[in-house]
């Protein structure tokens, strides 16, 4: 069983997004020449995805001559994991930087390879695997939807995180952990043991802080910007799965660009990416040295052995994406970051 928990009232969630939807149109339509890219994310700036946007914005402005600006608004400002999507659709916010595993609750479980416990080791395969056909094909695919992707976005390897140490699987026994909406992920934390809790980026440190979960994965990027420390007092070093994010726009808001604004917004797009990517691995690793010396929480590295466990006791969650999407889709994926 997946627990879904609930924070936000749903008041009138919809007419809300559609008036956002209409006020963007009208300042697009009443602006001589000038564009506005409205961009809404999830984590906090100082992540590596938060400044990766944040400079694909400072090129798109400086390359247009301040005619496109790109408004960002991080830390789920705008919209939060649950509604972002429809936002999306409804015209809302022009451009997103979802995780992959959003991308299964719209019909594209596919992208939830990304989600399978120790299918990578390195990021040299996440990036073989993104770059290669598997990747570009799953991009191509949200077409079916009306999305474009336009590249995707590095935030690391993640980390099992409680109030004990979570080594081996029975650490995990009757602990209610914070999930995203991905049927891999919550396939995993019940194969460890656990009770999966879907709820959104933006309400999880509270929910730790509250008692509503008891812990959750994520890259030390995030754990650290969202002062999970403050309420987790330990962090276990697990290296169990990876988090990345699509970059995509809407076709309607794509096809409503001039030819040449698409080509400089994706050349900056794609400029900020690669920075973005380069500078993943030292954003999660001065967050970790950060977090040592800080010295208020407690910090384990699970051995060989104990991460072996780990992977034969979440091996049936690939069973159950094989009989979803095809065996196919796993052979593609490995296939890419054995041979690139």
């Amino acid at each position: 069983m997946i627990i879904t928990a609930m924070f936000r009232a749903p008041l009138s969630r919809r007419r809300c997004i559609q008036a956002l939807a209409l006020g963007g149109l009208a300042r697009r339509a009443g602006a001589q020449g000038r564009i506005t890219i409205r961009l809404s994310h999830v984590v906090a700036r100082q992540t590596p995805k938060g400044l990766a946007l944040e400079r694909f914005g400072e090129l798109v402005r400086a390359r247009s001559q301040g005619r496109i600006d790109v408004v960002v608004y991080p830390n789920s400002l705008l919209f939060g994991d649950a509604d972002e999507m429809q936002a999306l659709q409804l015209g809302a916010v022009d451009m997103l930087a979802p995780s992959l595993s959003k991308f299964g609750r719209l019909g594209f479980p596919e992208f939830e390879l990304f989600d399978l416990p120790f299918l990578f080791e390195t990021r040299t395969q996440v990036y073989r695997a993104m770059q290669g056909r598997l990747g570009q094909a799953l991009l191509a695919g949200l077409a079916r939807q009306r999305m474009v992707g336009l590249g995707y976005l590095d935030n690391g390897f993640k980390h099992m995180s409680a109030n004990r140490p979570l080594a081996v699987p029975h650490d995990f026994a009757g602990l209610h952990m914070r999930v995203q909406g991905s049927r891999v992920i919550a396939h995993q934390m019940r194969a460890l043991g656990a009770r999966p809790v879907v709820l959104d980026f933006g309400e999880t440190r509270r929910a730790l802080a509250m008692g509503v979960v008891d812990g959750t994965e994520n890259p030390i990027s995030n754990f650290w910007t969202q002062r999970m420390h403050e309420v987790q007092t330990h962090l276990s070093l697990t290296h169990h799965g990876y988090l990345g994010y699509a970059v995509v726009v809407h076709q309607r808001f794509w096809a409503h660009l001039a030819g040449p604004d698409r080509q400089l917004v994706a050349a900056a797009l794609e400029e900020a990416l690669a920075w973005g990517n380069a500078i993943a691995r030292s954003e999660n690793e001065q967050a970790l040295a950060t977090l040592r010396e800080s010295g208020g929480i407690h910090i384990h590295d699970p051995s060989a052995a104990q991460r072996q466990q780990l992977r034969a006791a979440t091996a049936e969650v690939y069973q159950g994406l094989e009989r979803r999407i095809g065996r196919q889709w796993l052979e593609q994926v490995q296939q890419e970051w054995i041979t690139g």
